[in-house]
């Protein structure tokens, strides 16, 4: 199990590593949370989206929330309170089961797979990426899928440097491009 081997071996090799004389200090994944983008979905006509919420609770092996928009945009036909896309936070065992399942199942499955990049790491050390199809997840029945939807997955860390963030992911075997 991936928590286990964080606690038992990552750990100490980060503190190891980065020279780190407070375990508190020590980076950690903070959650990981899932979003999918049901607006264009919901925009060519389809009103019951059951369909995507079941599909993304069986990913996440928790229930989503409805996100809907704020106000309404005339450019984009986006009217105040449409449901824009469906969100999940992930934490403790969930996290670390769900980050498990998409490092050694989930991406190696991905068509023509080139790695994830590391330039995808925004300001305050969180790596945001997109799966173009969420049907990828074996959870997901492929007789259900209408369409396939993207998904984004972001993984919130506590690294306070790129050094400490590389080091962290490289250790749970994130998959990085060279």
């Amino acid at each position: 199990m991936l928590k286990d081997k964080y606690v038992n071996e990552i750990i100490p090799s980060l503190k190891e590593k980065l020279e780190i004389s407070n375990i508190m200090d020590v980076p950690k994944l903070e959650k990981v949370v899932l979003n999918m983008w049901i607006w264009t979905y919901i925009r060519s006509g389809n009103k019951d989206y059951s369909s995507l919420k079941e599909h993304l609770s069986l990913i996440s092996w928790q229930s989503c929330t409805v996100r809907y928009a704020k106000k309404a945009v005339s450019n984009f036909k986006l009217r105040a309170w449409m449901p824009v896309w469906l969100t999940v936070t992930l934490r403790g065992d969930n996290m670390y089961n769900f980050l498990e399942k998409l490092i050694h199942i989930v991406l190696p499955r991905v068509r023509d797979f080139r790695w994830v990049n590391k330039k995808w790491f925004d300001k305050s050390w969180n790596y945001n990426f997109w799966l173009k199809d969420h049907t990828i997840f074996l959870e997901v029945p492929q007789n259900d899928v209408v369409k396939s939807h993207w998904l984004q997955i972001t993984v919130k860390t506590t690294a306070k440097t790129s050094e400490a963030w590389k080091e962290l992911l490289k250790q749970l075997w994130f998959p990085f491009s060279k």
